[in-house]
């Protein structure tokens, strides 16, 4: 039996087909999943619904573009240039695939280590951003979650504070876990610059450059920002997402031994936007 960390697929199905015959998953295996399982590759609906029937071996956390198609499915988000979802919103199985994507977690912690899509704020210690996740989760799960949706979309407000509540709340908990990548010292966020490490906007640095005593010992694991490459320089935060839908590659780490797991993208090779 044996743990994956899979990065982001974004609708990359015939490339998660092969990695998972590379890897020789089995029955006997688990997936964890860094989100972004739909968009912008042309395979969004089988690679939904390949991750559905896996069922109880796959743990996936909701990324930002499995947001932004739950939003459009709902009535409060439109497709953008590049958007792929139409094949999903157009299936005689959509209620179901939404509803199954809908009750995914936004962050999964089991014993110290950490799945999510984006990153931790350094201001949060992993069980703060654990509590604060399952805020945003038991709101999608009720009969609230059409004004999250409606609320969803924004910047604001653009650093934690304890006393937010509502909306706004559930805002800067879902960007801090699904769109952040550069933070300012106090966890103020940058969301504009999609860039390589050596190109942070001033004043901000990654997420994961704050030092922050409460993540000893923890491990993390997270996908979203394909500039990386699959490279952190941490020693205990790992970037698993390496481009596939930019013409890369798609990434499997086995947690048991860390070891590595590529193959090639078949997507035309672009730049993220």
């Amino acid at each position: 039996m044996a743990t994956y960390v899979i990065g982001d697929i974004q609708g990359c199905y015939q490339e998660l087909m092969a990695l998972l015959d590379l890897i020789q998953f089995s029955a006997s295996d688990r997936l964890w999943l860094t989100g972004d399982l739909v968009n912008r590759g042309p395979g969004s609906l089988a690679t939904l619904r390949a991750i559905k029937q896996l069922d109880s071996q796959v743990i996936t956390v909701l990324g930002n573009h499995d947001l932004h198609l739950l939003a459009v499915a709902y009535g409060h988000g439109t497709c953008k240039r590049g958007d792929t979802i139409d094949d999903i919103l157009a299936a005689p199985d959509c209620d179901e695939l939404l509803d199954w994507l809908r009750y995914r977690p936004l962050l999964h912690l089991e014993e110290r280590k950490v799945l999510v899509h984006a990153g931790l704020p350094p201001i949060w210690s992993a069980d703060d951003a654990q509590s604060f996740a399952h805020e945003v989760e038991a709101v999608l799960r009720s009969d609230d979650y059409l004004r999250y949706f409606a609320n969803m979309y924004g910047n604001q407000p653009d650093c934690w504070r304890e006393h937010l509540s509502g909306p706004a709340r559930w805002r800067i908990i879902t960007n801090y876990l699904t769109r952040m990548r550069f933070v300012g010292p106090r966890g103020e966020l940058e969301l504009k610059s999609k860039s390589e490490l050596n190109a942070a906007p001033a004043g901000y640095r990654a997420w994961f450059y704050y030092p922050n005593p409460e993540w000893a010992g923890y491990r993390i694991y997270f996908g979203h920002w394909a500039a990386l490459v699959g490279h952190t320089g941490m020693h205990d935060v790992f970037a698993l997402d390496t481009g596939c839908v930019w013409g890369n590659s798609l990434t499997a780490l086995r947690l048991e031994d860390q070891r590595l797991f590529s193959v090639p993208s078949r997507q035309p090779r672009t730049i993220e936007n």
